[in-house]
């Protein structure tokens, strides 16, 4: 694709004559650039055309967290294809490092995002975790829909790229009798459904934004396990979430369970460096 087509393509959808468009950092799966007019940024994404889906069901899910009015995500201006590339267009978010009182502010409103509830759980259509598809058919049991939409088909893949064999893939029934007791009492919440350290901004003036998300409506606990999964983030954030939505005694084992899920993630996507995290934790529960 040439540059300069690009730039008059998303120049008349912006209305605006484009300066610059160069390639940044950010984008594992996708291409990622910032675009600077006379008047604004924005911030691009590209891929090949077949990702068009990828990027229509990340701008639903920031526009669906957007409805809240909980938490900021940058507004969507454009996705499409131009010349057999898929393109989501978005604004800007200048960004800075974030400072306990940001780390609250994001604590408090992720906890505001996940009071937002549904009758289910799920969503009315499937989207993806990375590059992955995520199934999320609609459950009124969220042991049915922790099981039947997160765990096993993550586990099936495993088996079917022979990252897990036959015996090491617990029975459905198995599991979700052994999760009944940790998931009692559990309501539906607006989920992120990715929230590891590379998917939150802290926009310049302390905003916190949410990005790429994976959402659906599930267990909260499920975005704070994500958080935890690589280093965790800073302490002010985890007592600002707590303060509105604080654990029970359950929270820590439902946390190492909720993890399962993105670590078969990880294996599927990244390979065998993955998988004694996911055979340890199947063996603590399961076996």
């Amino acid at each position: 694709m040439a540059k300069e087509d690009l730039k008059k393509h998303l120049g008349n959808i912006l209305y605006e004559n484009i300066e610059n468009l160069q390639p940044i950092s950010g984008g594992d799966i996708s291409q990622a650039y910032r675009i600077d007019t006379n008047n604004s940024s924005y911030f691009l994404k590209l891929n090949g055309a077949d990702k068009l889906n990828m990027f229509k069901t990340e701008a639903y899910g920031l526009e669906l967290i957007a409805k809240t009015n909980t938490i900021k995500t940058p507004k969507i201006l454009a996705f499409d294809v131009f010349e057999n590339s898929a393109f989501l267009l978005m604004e800007f978010v200048e960004s800075k490092s974030p400072t306990a009182q940001d780390f609250k502010a994001l604590g408090k409103q992720l906890a505001a995002l996940h009071q937002c509830t549904s009758e289910s759980f799920g969503l009315d259509t499937n989207n993806f975790i990375g590059s992955l598809t995520q199934s999320n058919n609609q459950h009124e049991s969220w042991t049915d829909f922790y099981i039947d939409e997160r765990l096993i088909p993550q586990l099936d893949l495993a088996k079917s790229k022979g990252l897990l064999n036959a015996k090491e893939i617990p029975l459905t029934s198995a599991m979700k009798d052994a999760l009944q007791t940790l998931f009692q009492n559990i309501k539906p919440s607006l989920l992120h459904g990715d929230l590891w350290s590379g998917n939150y901004l802290i926009a310049s003036n302390g905003t916190p934004y949410l990005i790429d998300p994976a959402v659906y409506y599930g267990h909260s606990e499920i975005d704070i396990a994500m958080t935890k999964l690589f280093g965790g983030f800073s302490n002010h954030f985890y007592e600002a979430y707590f303060d509105t939505m604080p654990p029970d005694d359950y929270t820590n084992q439902r946390i190492e369970i909720y993890q399962l899920y993105y670590l078969l993630v990880h294996l599927n996507l990244f390979g065998r460096s993955y998988y004694g995290s996911v055979a340890s934790i199947l063996k603590s529960f399961f076996s």
